[in-house]
């Protein structure tokens, strides 16, 4: 079976994992990792801050992905979650504190969070019997843990952050993915939740792909984008992700220090 992206079908499509199928980046994860015993995090304070530090991670990334920067590894992501934590406490911490705040957040413990449109969607495209599968720049380890909790299938992982393999956002990475679900690129959508370093890297790789932006982060994006996986479907039948500002191969500007999110 098929469905309808654009002017063309595809049969197969490939998800994000962390803040597309499953909640990451939580005012209530940052707080069990960081202050477990108090005081309680603003929670208006850490959206903020990380959806600041989204944007960054979403340049650091592409910066990698177009070779203007070393490629964004489990390393880059570390240092990505430091920086993070950073911007939520407003002052670097201490290298101590700092590696055992994102060791937590790699290896969580307790429940996961979880979207209610999240298992709709997913049953929605199993009753059209399109194939499915995961890729996420988290640790292989982190990824299952996380799918395990929320009552995803493992087995739908099929690409992650551990070393030895292609990362995404990298060409091959993608391809491979789609590979793994016997179908061509170009008839495997993609869902990610950050614009150039998920929705146009997965372009660049030939796969049609929409923004999945849940946290409204992305307002120049006008076609190809929702807030909800309920809209899922109408969405693929737009057509693809593309912004109204910027070139599909320019990359995002950088800001200046202090200045206001577009």
């Amino acid at each position: 079976m098929t469905l309808r992206f654009g002017a063309g079908e595809v049969e197969a499509v490939l998800f994000d994992l962390d803040d597309v199928l499953v909640p990451f980046h939580t005012p209530g994860l940052w707080q069990w990792a960081w202050r477990p015993q108090g005081p309680v995090l603003g929670e208006r304070k850490v959206r903020a801050a990380v959806r600041r530090a989204l944007r960054a991670w979403d340049r650091r990334r592409w910066l990698g992905l177009t070779g203007k920067a070393p490629v964004a590894d489990l390393g880059a992501l570390r240092e990505h979650l430091a920086e993070t934590l950073w911007t939520i406490a407003g002052h670097p911490l201490p290298a101590p504190e700092t590696e055992a705040v994102v060791r937590r957040i790699l290896r969580p413990a307790g429940d996961v969070e979880r979207y209610p449109d999240v298992a709709p969607a997913l049953d929605r495209l199993r009753a059209l019997g399109l194939a499915m599968g995961i890729v996420t720049p988290l640790p292989a380890e982190s990824a299952r843990w996380l799918l395990h909790r929320t009552g995803l299938e493992e087995r739908l992982l099929l690409a992650a952050g551990d070393p030895g393999s292609p990362l995404v956002p990298d060409r091959a990475a993608f391809r491979a993915a789609a590979e793994r679900l016997g179908v061509k690129a170009s008839r495997c959508a993609f869902v990610g939740d950050l614009f150039w370093s998920d929705v146009r890297a997965a372009a660049r790789a030939g796969l049609p792909a929409v923004l999945l932006d849940r946290r409204e982060a992305w307002p120049k994006v006008l076609s190809g984008r929702m807030t909800t996986l309920d809209a899922l479907e109408a969405t693929f039948a737009g057509g693809g992700a593309m912004s109204s500002s910027t070139g599909d191969d320019e990359g995002p500007a950088e800001a200046a220090p202090g200045a206001p999110e577009s």
